[in-house]
């Protein structure tokens, strides 16, 4: 489905919007501006409303929230912000990657928690409580969601607002600083924002296992990212690829020589 033209007149754009690549195929451009579904429309609105007040900061940027006409950010479940250039990571970026996080987290660091952060029950959300014990883990490979959970977590790491899925969502330019977009909001340890990303690069883009250790929390809190990462395998709808779950044997080995 695409933006109808009643939803690019609310923000003041032409058409046509043409599909974008990533974004699971719902991101459209119209002009200068991304279009994508909103989703939870007050989550929408709140993420919008904090990233149009971040603070300029070095390091990194973020994609301005267009407002509709009538003050808001959202217009019949679409959300739209400026176009932003920059290539995907990670491609082998995982430094430059986790140093846009940082930047970004350091921003975020005085934005209180939203109330709404309770409410959602999407995979993803529940994962995340999965990986931080505040959920009983769901059916699956058991045997590799029992040893990720036997590695104590690290310990004193306070949390904030935090992006939980950085890997694909940070863009690189040749003369910009990178662009952190698509944010999805967690209150966690910055460190497991890192560390998604860690067990992303282990999972999926042939990284060094040494990126284990630029983590803050290490081996430790990558654990729990991987708890997140398969605990949202399996919440998915469909059953877990065999050569899904042999990316987690693979990782979760990796995560267990680094604590020993």
């Amino acid at each position: 489905m695409r933006p109808s033209d009643d939803v690019l007149a609310a923000f003041g754009l032409a058409g046509p919007a043409r599909p974008l690549d990533g974004g699971q195929g719902e991101s459209f451009r119209a002009g200068d501006a991304v279009l994508k579904p909103a989703g939870d429309v007050d989550e929408a609105e709140w993420a919008a409303r904090v990233l149009g007040g971040l603070p300029g900061g070095d390091g990194f940027r973020v994609p301005r929230p267009l407002r509709t006409r009538d003050g808001g950010h959202v217009a019949d479940g679409w959300s739209a912000a400026e176009f932003t250039e920059g290539t995907p990571g990670p491609d082998s970026r995982w430094a430059d990657l986790l140093a846009a996080g940082r930047a970004f987290h350091q921003a975020l660091r005085h934005v209180p928690r939203p109330a709404l952060l309770d409410r959602r029950e999407h995979a993803w959300a529940v994962a995340d409580r999965v990986a931080w014990e505040e959920r009983e883990p769901p059916r699956g490979p058991a045997d590799l969601l029992e040893r990720l959970r036997r590695i104590p977590g690290p310990a004193g790491a306070p949390s904030q607002l935090v992006h939980g899925d950085l890997t694909g969502n940070v863009l690189f330019h040749r003369d910009r600083p990178p662009a952190v977009i698509d944010f999805s909001p967690y209150w966690r340890p910055p460190g497991y924002a890192e560390a998604v990303v860690v067990a992303d690069g282990l999972l999926y883009h042939g990284a060094d296992p040494a990126l284990v250790e630029e983590v803050d929390g290490g081996a430790r809190m990558v654990a729990r990212a991987l708890v997140f990462r398969l605990a949202t395998s399996v919440l998915l709808p469909g059953a877990i690829p065999r050569e899904e779950v042999e990316r987690f044997a693979r990782a979760t080995k990796v995560v267990e020589s680094a604590v020993r």
